[in-house]
């Protein structure tokens, strides 16, 4: 069967310090995400177990206003004060997180989530004195959150001498160099020296720099203000492929011109502490959980509140815990002349659909392509909702758009071919599939689901059998592991009346995709083909069970009424050929 249709592709920033961060001395609040059971002294306990419920839910709306009911009456409550605390954390309250820290203070309590409150209150009164000795304690264990802290305090008190030592300190253990060079370039060109910080960022031996986005973007700026524009477009050509995107094209453009570009990466200690935070959050990355991360990317965004790669990232965690319409007001925080408007408004329409209003993602795209015409990626959203909403021909019409934006294809642009050739197949205009599945497979030609897609496309048409099964045995090549490949394998050999070799593949497929309708009415088809008639009944019911097409629902009972051999003489289809039937059980 054919491969799931394309998703959309999200942004992802900073992959590579994903990998750096995980057990080097972060502050355990995942553990606090998912604190001990707390214990109702004296209080409401239905306030209690709704607030636990919601925190659970990652439902930081209900579980702050429920911790908050519940603290009424039992406000010395240790465990309910850290709830508290992170749920107003992950809804971007720093000030009644602070009060309930001070609250947790005054018991004498010990609490991660209260230290990060404080200190987030600290940094944003430009406090720097009291951030170094809120972090002291961290930094003289070598955490790396309250090491990169101090380093920032001591550039807001003025003692740059004493930061860099504290970053030259921190890189010079094992696998914290990243962290610690990215941070003294930065410290350094928000002082003016911009010699010492290129030194940083194009000495070879720190290549793991020279692969961050915003290393290089700070990088291109640094060069500028060098007066070496021609450099930093040597750079960014040498950093980035494909087509540009608005920040680095607006970037390119003024390099272009001579214009001498302003460093604005960091431009003081409470911003460089900002990205401190920031740069925690994109390491968990995708390995931690997503309310551990939610929470300093939500202190980062507290300490920069205009810097929409930080609103990009708050609202796509909450995305990932469910919270919509949480995610929506934090996408509607980029402003339309920022050059990530476009991926702020994608976000936006993709959380609309989660929530259920996919009228109003739609409308939401319709808007960003009128207001984007010449921008690819705004066509592509556009028509992938169209298609998700199965409104085909549009879809159609606004791939045809976006591919006329694109001037020669390249081989990344094979997807955008594969799917204006999916809504040709789903019109019933089979000749313009071929036309751009053919296209898709020029610009790239052993692709998987390309080839997954017209083989079984072929297949199921009962046309060019033999070219279909090549093409799908290359798609199996690739990727052995997918069972909607597989499938589209074993129903080749069906089709092509090798029922017996069609047996293994179609078990296969149906142990990788066990509730697919379409993946277990196959497979009944191909036991009855091999006169294992039983079983096939027992597959058509189960097929039954999850959920197919109406289409698909109407035949697999007729089967069950009257067999598959019946069926197909209905529908004047060739029989089987006969073969030798196996007995059943």
């Amino acid at each position: 069967m054919p491969s799931p249709a394309p998703k959309v592709l999200r942004p992802v920033f900073g992959p590579v310090l994903m990998a750096l961060c995980l057990g080097l001395g972060l502050p355990a609040l995942a553990q606090e995400a998912e604190t001990d059971p707390v214990e109702m002294v004296d209080g409401d306990a239905g306030a209690f177990l709704a607030a636990r419920a919601a925190a659970g839910q990652s439902d930081h709306t209900a579980a702050a206003d429920w911790f908050a009911r519940a603290l009424l009456s039992d406000p010395t409550n240790a465990g309910l004060l850290e709830g508290a605390i992170l749920a107003n954390i992950g809804l971007g309250e720093w000030g009644p997180a602070a009060n309930m820290a001070r609250a947790l203070q005054e018991l004498g309590a010990s609490s991660q989530a209260g230290y990060l409150a404080l200190l987030v209150e600290a940094i944003a009164a430009e406090d720097y004195a009291l951030v170094l000795e809120t972090s002291r304690d961290g930094a003289s264990d070598g955490a790396l959150l309250d090491v990169l802290v101090s380093a920032w305090a001591e550039v807001g008190l003025g003692r740059m001498s004493e930061a860099t030592a504290t970053l030259d300190s921190l890189s010079k253990t094992q696998g914290m160099a990243t962290f610690g060079m990215y941070h003294k370039a930065l410290a350094l060109a928000s002082a003016g020296d911009y010699e010492g910080a290129h030194a940083i960022l194009s000495d070879p031996n720190q290549g793991a720099l020279q692969s961050l986005r915003r290393a290089v973007l700070a990088h291109a700026r640094i060069l500028s203000q060098l007066e070496r524009n021609a450099e930093a477009l040597a750079l960014l050509d040498a950093s980035f492929v494909g087509e540009p995107d608005p920040e680095l094209a607006q970037l390119r453009l003024r390099l272009a011109a001579g214009e001498p570009v302003p460093f604005d990466s960091v431009t003081s200690a409470k911003e460089g502490l900002a990205e401190v935070f920031y740069t925690v959050a994109m390491a968990l990355g995708q390995d931690a959980d997503a309310t551990h991360t939610l929470i300093y990317a939500r202190a980062a965004q507290a300490l920069r509140p205009n810097q929409d790669d930080t609103a990009l990232l708050v609202a796509g965690l909450l995305e990932e815990q469910g919270q919509h319409d949480l995610a929506i007001e934090v996408y509607a925080t980029v402003p339309a002349t920022s050059p990530t408007f476009h991926i702020a408004e994608i976000g936006r329409a993709e959380a609309n659909r989660s929530a259920g209003r996919t009228e109003a993602a739609i409308e939401i795209l319709q808007g960003l392509a009128r207001a984007k015409p010449d921008l690819l990626v705004a066509h592509v959203a556009l028509a992938d909702a169209y298609r998700r909403d199965e409104r085909f021909a549009e879809a159609r019409d606004v791939y045809t758009t976006a591919i006329d934006l694109l001037g020669p294809p390249r081989p990344e642009n094979w997807g955008l071919f594969f799917s204006r050739g999916i809504c040709a197949e789903r019109l019933g205009d089979f000749e313009g599939t071929v036309a751009d599945m053919r296209e898709a497979l020029r610009l790239n030609p052993d692709q998987p689901q390309v080839l997954n897609y017209l083989g079984y496309s072929y297949v199921d048409r009962g046309e060019n059998l033999e070219e279909a099964l090549s093409m799908i045995e290359r798609a199996v090549a690739k990727e052995p592991g997918s069972g909607y490949i597989i499938d589209s394998l074993a129903w080749a050999y069906y089709r092509l009346g090798r029922y017996q070799d069609a047996v293994a593949p179609m078990e296969r497929a149906s142990l990788l995709e066990p509730v697919d309708p379409i993946v277990t009415d196959h497979l009944g088809d191909v036991y009855w083909a091999v006169g294992r008639t039983r079983e096939a009944e027992f597959q058509w019911h189960r097929a039954m069970s999850y959920g197919p097409t109406e289409k698909d629902a109407t035949r697999i009972r007729r089967k069950l009424e009257i067999g598959l051999d019946a069926v197909l003489a209905e529908e004047g289809a060739p029989p089987l050929a006969p073969v030798e039937a196996k007995a059943n059980p």
